[in-house]
């Protein structure tokens, strides 16, 4: 996604980003991002995830899952 001036500055704020493993707050499942784009009118990010392509959700319908380092 390539974003130009104050674009740029306004979609830097989303916290997740392609490639991403999430978890689904709902269900717990685990997903990874797809993609992701600023929706101007309702003020949000909404992303699509690999496993779910047809579907899109919201940044509050995720978790971020923790990772585990040993």
């Amino acid at each position: 996604m390539e974003l130009k001036g104050s674009d740029r500055l306004k979609h830097s704020n989303n916290l997740f980003k392609t490639g991403e493993v999430v978890k689904i707050q709902k269900t717990g499942e685990s997903v990874t991002i797809r993609k992701w784009q600023y929706v101007k009118n309702m003020k949000r990010f909404s992303y699509i995830v690999e496993e779910h392509p047809s579907t899109f959700y919201f940044e509050e319908e995720f978790e971020k899952v923790k990772s585990s380092c040993k």
